[in-house]
């Protein structure tokens, strides 16, 4: 066991001639929020889809609790522990609230969707279809739909996409407040650099499909590196 929940050793993908992603490491601890940064391109959702199973390694490997998970499909890899949401809302919007979560907690038997429910704040939407909730609401049910089943892991693809400041410092804060409750690891993909350096105990930065710099947010915010290729001046 190394004491990191979730690592990609080595990992790299390639799209033809392109490479999403050239020998990339990460390793996050149990309970930590690890924000994932860079310009369009770097490979932050490469990097999310190979963690998760949805897309190969060419090269590398992905632990989970020590335990080389590269060869499981992405259902099994849910069943391990391992959530993520997807940069769109992954809703239906003819479902009520609560009937999107008992369709999540078939893959993960013994989940409690009343708790997730009432975490996020969604318990009095329970009965209204997903398509006729606020977009708001619809981003937090996305996040729901991820937690059922406590996982260990969450993976997320730009969970605040859409939404304004406040509603992005909400989820923002419930994502701070459950990951150090439920021990929940986060590595999180986001543009918001004010929701990124509200809540991630250390960012990992790629550019052109390869790891730039890992540090603490204030680390991250004074590399110069990171200022040049992705942060600017005003970081």
């Amino acid at each position: 066991m190394t004491g990191h929940v979730i690592e990609g050793i080595g990992l790299s993908r390639r799209y033809g001639g392109f490479a999403a992603l050239d020998n990339v490491d990460i390793a996050v601890k149990q309970g930590e929020i690890r924000g994932l940064i860079g310009p369009n391109g770097a490979g932050k959702s490469t990097l999310i889809d190979v963690l998760s199973g949805r897309a190969a390694t060419r090269g590398g490997k992905v632990l989970l609790n020590g335990e080389d998970i590269s060869a499981l499909t992405p259902q099994e890899r849910r069943r391990r522990g391992m959530a993520r949401s997807f940069q769109r809302t992954n809703i239906f919007p003819d479902l009520t609230v609560e009937q999107q979560l008992l369709v999540a907690a078939w893959a993960v038997p013994g989940a409690d969707i009343a708790e997730v429910m009432d975490e996020l704040r969604l318990t009095e939407l329970a009965d209204i279809p997903a398509g006729e909730i606020s977009y708001g609401d619809q981003r937090r049910l996305d996040l729901a739909l991820a937690l059922v089943g406590r996982p260990a892991v969450l993976l997320l693809d730009e969970p605040a996409a859409g939404l304004t400041m406040e509603e992005s410092l909400g989820l923002a804060r419930i994502l701070r407040d459950l990951a150090n409750r439920w021990k929940v690891t986060v590595l999180l993909v986001e543009h918001d650099m004010q929701v990124v350096f509200s809540i991630c105990d250390r960012i990992t930065v790629l550019h052109l499909g390869r790891s730039l710099s890992e540090g603490t947010c204030a680390e991250i915010r004074v590399d110069p590196t990171v200022i040049a290729a992705y942060l600017g001046t005003e970081a």
